[in-house]
């Protein structure tokens, strides 16, 4: 006796119990926990020039997926606080958040959603940008890359 969960998604999370009748014993029971999670967050690391254009993928591996479909945010973020560059709805322009002080007019949302800081600074070395994409209600695909900054 199996239960086949299609289309799974976070709300059928919770216990499940199988019950069932023998002879001579009578019924009987088993119970299980099932807790659906969200995809895994995936991580990077990209080394960038001082003073030159870093350009960052929203999500790497999501080339056969069109992000323009979905909602998304781009995130910078440095000791567990984080601040929010731009955000982009299915067919509306970008909005950016230029009040911050270190990113005000630096950043750029490029083609497939590539997140564009130029110019690069000192003080991006170490900061670690995220792409948030709602792909579902449920659901949210992220990665996040952190920035190396060289000089020349």
């Amino acid at each position: 006796w199996t239960l086949h969960l299609e289309n799974v998604t976070l709300s059928l999370s919770g216990q499940y119990e199988c019950t069932f009748s023998t002879y001579p014993y009578g019924t009987k029971a088993a119970k299980i926990q099932l807790t659906v999670k969200a995809e895994e967050e995936k991580h990077y690391l990209k080394k960038a020039w001082l003073k030159q254009t870093l350009e960052i993928s929203c999500l790497e591996n999501a080339t056969s997926e069109n992000l323009s479909n979905y909602p998304l945010k781009w995130l910078v973020g440095e000791n567990g606080r984080k601040e929010e560059l731009v955000t982009k709805e299915p067919s509306c322009p970008p909005v950016y958040r230029n009040s911050s002080m270190l990113y005000g007019q630096r950043v750029l949302l490029g083609l497939n959603n590539a997140l564009k800081v130029f110019p690069t600074k000192i003080s991006d070395d170490g900061r670690v940008f995220s792409c948030h994409v709602l792909y579902h209600p449920e659901r949210v695909r992220k990665s996040s890359t952190t920035v190396r900054v060289f000089g020349k």
